[in-house]
């Protein structure tokens, strides 16, 4: 079952999918997973992004790269991507919250 990293976009969306091929990217749910391994998914995902960034900056200071146009795109997806998964948890927090104000 092929789905998107964040539920409610499609993989299409700008900013989903690395365009840089040495960061691995799973969008496949593991049998039995569910929801955890999703959002687990979505982390290491949005880590890898991160990840990528810093060591393209890296290179670009050390003077290994002279491609700024791609590192500062490489930087703003793994921004995009770390608000994302922020709002993400914010949702989360708040659905918890709202469930435990419940009485039965």
């Amino acid at each position: 079952m092929s789905n998107a990293i964040f539920s409610g976009l499609p993989a299409s969306f700008p900013g989903t999918m690395p365009t840089n091929p040495t960061v691995p990217v799973s969008t496949e749910v593991e049998e039995g997973g569910g929801f955890g391994a999703t959002l687990k998914n979505a982390i290491n995902h949005v880590n890898d992004l991160g990840s990528a960034s810093d060591q393209q900056v890296s290179e670009l200071v050390q003077g290994d790269r002279q491609d700024v146009h791609n590192v500062m795109i490489a930087i703003e997806k793994a921004d995009i991507a770390f608000d994302l998964m922020m709002q993400v948890r914010n949702k989360i927090v708040s659905a918890y919250q709202e469930v435990s104000r419940m009485q039965f």
